[in-house]
């Protein structure tokens, strides 16, 4: 964020409040022109033998695209790829391409309408068709599709007739394009058509060297999606709704599309004046005009300018392991008594890594599938749940050097701000809703368990939600120590705030949350639920900091803070020996749950801290956890992960991140082969991205753990990463980034970085320094 944007907020403040901040401040890109990217003069694109990358023996079955196809994206353009060397295909996707509108009308029951019309939904774009028949795959040698982490790259090669064909497929940020290239080496060439087709029945059209669609939805979002094409040698030309290319020795296919979106309350989040067909094929126009090895070479600057921000290293692997493709050596890993793969399992972090680049940049934030659907019904309507799995997506920026990619998620936040504001003092205390301030005061903004991009909430209504939203905000401003950025999102934290101050109760001199749920189990009425206070706490403790730091609100604050100091907090039940998750001895829901919903003051919060806080409730915390269980869903394993590693038990740790890589077989849980992890409803999965960015969080947290003025090296190192290892430009709150070393489970070299960060304490075992630096420079430790 920078000065002149803390100014335009200010401004904005004088002239009117909450509705002027979020249509100031929101930092999301719309569909449209732009200006030419920066060509580097090089790039360092890594070679095919030296790339960290996925890998199959095989296409992707299009019946089975979700769970074998490999994903692209730019943050707002994505698409999940086949690899048929013979018949191709990509599932386009636009993250904006969303049904639906603000839904601030209550049903019988005071809750908010969930369905794909007022709610809405998340869909598929277009499907691109890639035919090259000659190159049937029955007819191709030496098939190998991959996923180039290292370029951010999908390509698949193959023999034909002794010659050497490639395929590349990208989506590329700084040009806004997908790129599909096609390239041979050895006098071969292409002979072939590109199809594009819509997913509501629009009609597919050739005009003036392209193809291209447009349409509107229900909700008057307008959308375009359009292909061109150019080769070398041969000719291209559109015959009829497709672009066909005859005796081409490389081929060049440019995809694009988008919406009219735009991240304003005021104007209903669309821009009337924006015409995507126009766009759409205005950026298409320049990018097929470039050289393929350009468009590659500036894709490539880009993406490398996030992805080796981190280095990561867990020691090596057998050669028998690196030999196997990535789906066989997801089984054999799974195997009882296998053998570590240190390699494999580095790989899984950097996959989480690359589907956050790809996906959060500057549009809307990744939902519950991320950018990639294969239709227009996916689960939960890809939406945003605010009870974990929103927030789970957003864990791993921040540690795993990609702070940049977490601003869809706060930018988001902010454009929504107006519609969360005005539909909580419209509809929150209606006298039907079982979860309403029963004083009859509202104040602040409120979300209920799903949101959607147009300023809806969906389901029930979630009391603690905007105060877990305001948790990830918040850790943010942590790791980077961004002052212009707490300005930006300090109306969220103030609303939230104002929200929880009208919402407690009090009884015997506490402060209690009023009638509520501890998501997602148990009674609907109860008073004071774990989940609620701690992240009161969380909420009250953090506001008093910002105050601080803005210096605003100092006399509020207090307010705030001794309202904090009279909340309850919990206990551990003479019982059962757990924290209480209902300030009740008795356990009120399923003892295996997968919501860790009362541990959240220990992971991701930290009120509750393993070295500081009473060992009475550490054990409860501890006891509570072993009796949830190791079998769940992808995201509750992975949440399992987090609280394991902080809990110092490196093995349990190590276990149930090895348990989200198992592979997912007759519909159950785990990973696919293209490692998205599948949720099980017994009779059939479905995709949910969160435990791709929980489990890789989960292993940052067993190699670093922090808190501001606080990090804590290898407190739950595995053995089987304690060999050796090292990894560069991990987070750490308080404002640094830090690269370590590791041999025989002891710290052989630490690097600390400052991000803004002047102080704090280094610790290893029984090892602590504290170090003292002037903001963003470096300092070798060890």
């Amino acid at each position: 964020m920078t000065e002149s944007a803390g100014h335009t907020r200010r401004d904005a403040l004088r002239l009117g409040g909450v509705l002027g901040v979020a249509a100031a401040m929101t930092g999301l890109r719309p569909f449209t022109a732009q200006a030419d990217p920066v060509r580097p003069t090089d790039a360092e694109v890594v070679a095919d033998n030296d790339a960290t990358a996925l890998w199959y023996p095989a296409p992707a079955e299009e019946g089975r695209i979700i769970e074998q196809g490999l994903p692209v994206g730019n943050g707002r353009l994505g698409g999940l790829v086949g690899g048929d060397p013979g018949s191709d295909f990509v599932y386009l996707t636009d993250i904006t391409f969303w049904n639906g509108d603000v839904n601030d009308v209550v049903q019988d029951d005071g809750q908010l309408n969930y369905d794909s019309t007022h709610f809405g939904s998340y869909g598929q774009l277009a499907r691109v068709g890639v035919d090259v028949p000659a190159h049937a795959l029955s007819a191709v040698k030496d098939y190998r599709r991959r996923l180039d982490l290292s370029n951010g790259v999908v390509t698949a090669t193959y023999t034909y007739k002794g010659v050497h064909y490639r395929r590349e497929v990208y989506c590329s940020h700084p040009d806004d394009v997908l790129v599909i290239r096609l390239t041979q080496s050895g006098g071969g060439s292409y002979t072939g058509s590109v199809s594009l087709a819509g997913t509501h029945g629009e009609t597919t059209a050739g005009a003036s060297g392209a193809i291209s669609f447009a349409g509107t939805l229900d909700n008057g979002l307008k959308y375009a999606s359009v292909v061109t094409a150019a080769g070398k040698g041969g000719s291209v030309s559109v015959q009829g709704n497709k672009v066909a290319f005859t005796g081409c020795g490389e081929v060049l296919i440019i995809v694009c599309g988008g919406t009219n979106y735009a991240a304003t309350a005021a104007t209903a989040f669309k821009d009337a004046a924006v015409d995507p067909s126009a766009i759409a094929r205005q950026k298409a126009a320049k990018a097929v005009g470039v050289a393929g090895t350009v468009l590659l070479n500036t894709h490539v600057a880009d993406y490398q300018a996030l992805y080796n921000r981190m280095t990561v290293d867990l020691g090596r692997s057998s050669s028998q392991q690196r030999s196997m493709d990535t789906w066989a050596r997801l089984w054999q890993r799974a195997a009882p008594n296998a053998e570590p793969d240190p390699e494999l399992e580095a790989m899984y972090l950097q996959f989480g890594r690359y589907l956050v680049i790809s996906g959060s940049r500057d549009s809307l934030p990744l939902n519950l599938q991320g950018l990639w659907v294969s239709n227009n019904n996916p689960d939960w309507y890809a939406d945003y749940h605010t009870d974990i799995n929103v927030q789970m997506n957003y864990w791993l920026p921040d540690r795993a050097g990609l702070s940049r990619c977490f601003d869809a998620f706060a930018d988001y936040c902010v454009s929504q701000l107006p519609s969360w504001t005005a539909t909580t003092q419209k509809a929150f205390n209606d006298n039907r809703n079982r979860f309403r301030n029963t004083s009859g005061r509202i104040a602040g903004w409120a979300v209920a368990f799903s949101t959607n991009p147009y300023g809806g909430s969906g389901w029930w209504w979630h009391p603690s939600g905007n105060a877990w939203l305001c948790n990830n905000l918040w850790q943010h401003y942590e790791f980077t120590q961004d002052k212009a950025y707490l300005t930006k999102i300090y109306p969220l934290l103030k609303g939230a705030v104002q929200f929880w101050e009208a919402r407690l109760v009090e009884k015997d001199g506490k402060l209690y949350d009023d009638h509520d749920w501890s998501p997602e189990q148990g009674p609907q009425d109860g008073i004071g639920n774990t989940y609620s206070q701690e992240l009161a706490w969380d909420l009250f403790t953090h506001f008093q900091t910002a105050t601080d730091v803005l210096g605003q609100d100092q006399d509020y604050a207090k307010t705030i803070t001794a309202m904090r100091d009279k909340l309850y907090l919990p206990v551990v039940s003479p019982k059962t020996g757990w924290l209480e998750e209902w300030m009740s001895p008795d356990n009120l829901g399923d003892t295996k749950h997968r919501h860790l919903s009362p541990l959240i003051g220990f992971f991701p919060g930290d009120r509750i801290r393993v070295d500081t806080s009473p060992r009475e409730l550490v054990d409860g915390v501890r006891n509570l956890l072993t009796a949830r269980g190791t079998q769940s869903f992808g995201w509750a394993c992975a949440w399992r992960a987090a609280c394991w590693a902080h809990l110092r038990d490196a093995e349990k740790a190590y276990q149930m991140v090895l348990t989200v890589m198992t592979p997912s077989v007759n519909f159950g849980n785990g990973s696919a082969a293209n490692l998205f992890d599948m949720y099980s409803f017994g009779e059939r999965t479905t995709f949910q991205i969160d435990a791709n960015f929980g489990a890789p969080t989960a292993m940052l947290e067993m190699l670093v753990q922090s808190r501001p003025g606080e990090i804590d090296l290898l407190p739950a190192l595995p053995a089987g990463w304690a060999r050796s290892g090292r990894v560069t430009g991990v987070g750490a709150r308080g404002g640094f980034t830090l690269d370590l070393e590791w041999r025989n489970g002891k710290v052989t070299g630490l690097t600390l970085h400052s991000v803004g960060g002047t102080k704090t304490v280094v610790k290893s075992g029984t090892w602590s320094r504290t170090v003292t630096m002037t903001a963003n420079s470096s300092q070798k430790i060890i």
